[in-house]
């Protein structure tokens, strides 16, 4: 049975006047409300020449949305955060303002006149209060509501749920802002999600039958996930710290553990050669908000490797010894150690929330195959326009929307099926401390805009999913749940959709022969053809995607990594050497040696992707590259590859270069650290050797 209600049946026109108890929530001016309200406060937003923004849905539709996805039908999906921090956990005074819990919402454009005027409740339950994350995935919903992850499924097409089951849950107390974020289906068909460092763990439920499709969640079993590497997915830091960044199968099997030791890395997007994107939030007040490109396996550096301890210690010591304040955000994420991959790009201070990468080619070329993210504590939505930098990239960036509307707070970012951009707005006069100022329901705002080119029409291309070629054509939607329906629609072809497969294959778009490319190669007998193609292609980023797809594959991957190691391309040897990560071929040292021998001393992107290879097999790699350079260690690069070395050879050589009396001091303190991430007699030996070595320490 439907849910639906007019845009203007419940309207109601009202303002509302906070005063707020910290200084981060400026809403001194009163706040209108309702439909027109919002329309009228478009007139304060800039975009780029050529853009506009325009009002898809506000309140009484919509109420403060906490994230977003868009279906293949054009429909905007909202989790609403009316019950934002009610638990006893938070004591946040306002109370449960809905007691029948908060809604899931599909907003519709039923006219074609730009604004949705239909409203549909697909799911409502206090288990989903201010859900932050959700996927449309067919008649399937992924709802990330910590401490759980629910499947929501609809299975007579009336849009509404009828059936809940559980996918994962991190064993926490939930409602935080640090914990459970959405789920995306990426290229390879399978499912990328994070959570932040509020969620102690990942698990899943052993048996849990009959779980009712509303109410609170019964008493059961549940086991600790174990990821492909053979660990447990938690925060003990072994090896994993923090918030983490995952991939698994569409069940939710093979889980992998891509990332960790962010703080609260909100969500995470995926482009479709598999480059993961994200955004981090700092200890408020750092200026260290970040962008990472999340180089597969990496530490990223919140807390302390070895101890877990956070950055102010370490930040302290370095005053002392007269680091600048400009150093700060550097040393909150420990980019000073060896062993954390780099940011792309720090932003200063914030509130990171919704990001999406962008394929689609209806806004300016400036903006496509591109980051776009909200950010609601400078209440901005940007792009991120990023080029290749080493092994790594660099980025600057463009402002998309921007207003001086004090209670714009964007929240999310989602691709239409048109290529337009929708931008949820959790309107309100503040964010972050676990506080709202709207805390009246009858008066609560929310918004949902759509920024295209001027005077453009939304529309959402017609599919035909009974054919190959239609569903190609769906493949190539810059919308993800288009294109999860053509994938797995595609996927269930095989050979009968190679040919229509192989045509775009052999286009010139480069993205969409990266998305084709990830089908054929899951073509059964086909398997190894296509990822020799993508090897022996003119495009790197198509190189890396075929050295990616074999790794997944668990394809032996010693013959590509030999054909690669010398590629002119930083990318391509980056990925090599994740590549040999935990390889157990004997001829994995050496090509490890070859790629290390190609470091210049000043790509830390390439070093660190030179550290996640040598996982576990210090070492021999480490060995074999001494070997093939001899004495000719001590450059720039050598130093370079020792001081990221956690081999036994690894405390003598640092001593040797410590010793070095040329040597600047803050050099000197870079190279002891190191020190601490190495255990053994060898390392007890070197401390004994430094503390009598004729040169002095400081």
């Amino acid at each position: 049975m439907k849910n639906s209600v007019s845009r203007y049946s419940h309207l109601i026109l009202a303002s509302l006047f906070v005063v707020f108890p910290f200084s981060a929530f400026s809403g001194e001016a009163p706040h209108a409300f309702g439909f027109e309200a919002a329309r009228a406060s478009i007139k304060e937003f800039t975009v780029p020449a050529g853009l506009e923004a325009t009002l898809f849905a506000a309140e009484p539709m919509v109420l403060n949305p906490a994230d977003m996805d868009i279906d293949s039908r054009g429909r905007v999906w909202v989790t609403e955060g009316a019950n934002y921090r009610v638990s006893s956990r938070m004591h946040q005074k306002w109370g449960v303002l809905r007691p029948e819990g908060d809604r899931i919402v599909i907003l519709e454009d039923t006219n074609g006149d730009g604004s949705a005027d239909k409203t549909t409740t697909f799911y409502q339950d206090p288990t989903v209060n201010t859900a932050l994350g959700i996927c449309i995935l067919g008649n399937k919903v992924i709802i990330s509501s910590s401490p759980y992850v629910f499947v929501l499924t609809d299975t007579n097409g009336d849009d509404v749920a009828d059936r809940r089951e559980i996918l994962f849950e991190d064993g926490g107390s939930g409602d935080h802002d640090h914990d459970l974020h959405a789920f995306v289906f990426g290229p390879d068909g399978k499912l990328y999600f994070n959570f932040g460092n509020d969620s102690p763990q990942l698990r899943r439920p052993v048996a849990v039958k009959d779980l009712a499709l509303h109410g609170a969640v019964p008493p059961h079993q549940s086991e600790p996930v174990i990821d492909l590497a053979g660990n447990a997915i938690n925060q003990q830091g072994k090896p994993y710290r923090q918030g983490m960044v995952f991939r698994c199968d569409l069940d939710g099997s093979n889980v992998e553990t891509l990332g960790w030791n962010f703080r609260n890395n909100y969500e995470v997007a995926v482009d479709s050669f598999g480059n993961l994107w994200q955004s981090d939030n700092d200890d408020d007040g750092n200026r260290g908000v970040r962008i990472n490109f999340v180089m597969e396996f990496g530490n990223y550096g919140y807390t302390d490797e070895i101890t877990g301890e956070g950055w102010g210690t370490g930040w302290k010591n370095a005053q002392s010894k007269g680091a600048s304040e400009e150093e700060r955000p550097l040393y909150h994420w420990h980019l000073y150690d060896p062993g954390v991959v780099p940011n792309l790009l720090q932003t200063g201070n914030g509130s990171p929330t919704g990001i999406t990468f962008y394929e689609g080619k209806l806004l300016p070329a400036e903006f496509q195959h591109q980051i776009i993210h909200c950010d609601a504590g400078p209440r901005v939505v940007r792009a991120y326009i990023t080029t290749a930098s080493g092994a790594g990239y660099k980025a600057e960036v463009k402002d998309i929307l921007r207003t001086t509307n004090s209670w714009f707070r964007p929240s999310d970012v989602c691709t239409g099926p048109d290529g337009s951009i929708y931008i949820a707005d959790w309107n309100d006069a503040g964010v972050g401390g676990h506080y709202m100022a709207d805390q009246k329901l009858e008066t609560m705002t929310g918004r949902v805009y759509r920024v295209a080119p001027k005077g453009h029409k939304a529309t959402t291309p017609k599919l035909n999913l009974d054919s190959a070629q239609g569903c190609v054509t769906a493949l190539q939607s810059p919308n993800q749940a288009t294109r999860y329906l053509a994938w797995t629609k595609l996927n269930s072809m095989q050979k009968s959709a190679e040919g229509d497969l192989v045509k775009l294959w052999r286009g010139q778009d480069e993205t969409y022969r990266a998305r084709a490319l990830h089908l054929l190669a899951q073509t059964k007998g086909a398997e190894r053809k296509y990822v020799d193609e993508a090897i022996k292609d003119r495009d790197p980023e198509i190189k890396v995607t075929g050295l990616r797809i074999a790794r997944e594959a668990k394809m032996d991957l010693i013959p590509f990594v030999k054909a690669l190691q010398k590629d002119p391309s930083a990318h391509v040897r980056r990925e090599c050497a994740i590549a040999l990560r935990h390889n157990p071929s004997p001829e994995a040292p050496g090509l490890w040696a070859t790629l290390a021998q190609q470091h210049d001393g000043k790509d830390r992107w390439y070093l660190e992707a030179l550290g996640v290879g040598a996982d576990q097999q210090w070492d021999k790699y480490f060995q074999a590259w001494l070997t093939q350079v001899g004495p000719n260690w001590n450059t720039p690069a050598g130093r370079d590859i020792i001081w990221r070395s956690r081999s036994r050879l690894t405390p003598d050589l640092l001593v040797k270069i410590v010793n070095d009396r040329n040597l600047p001091a803050k050099e000197r303190d870079r190279y002891i650290r190191a020190l601490d991430f190495i255990t053994g007699p060898e390392k007890d030996k070197a401390l004994v050797d430094l503390l009598t070595s004729a040169v002095p320490l400081k």
